[in-house]
């Protein structure tokens, strides 16, 4: 998956995984939060590795414009 994909990923399950604590939150639904958390913090963990990516791509290209 390319840096860009990671990190549009990332961010949609942040947010469906934000709405889907809140609605458990309001229903009492603990599942449903758990489900959210969880959801989001897969989504934190995807757009951080779509950012690690892209430091990794602007260290190997600053290095070979030094070559």
């Amino acid at each position: 998956m390319s840096s860009t994909t990671d990190k549009i990923k990332g961010v949609a399950n942040e947010a469906t995984g934000s709405i889907k604590q809140s609605v458990g939150k309001v229903t009492g639904n603990e599942k449903l939060q758990a489900e959210g958390k969880a959801q989001e913090l897969e989504g934190k963990t995807q757009r951080t590795v779509g950012e690690a990516k892209d430091g990794v791509k602007n260290a190997a290209d600053a290095v070979k414009s030094k070559l």
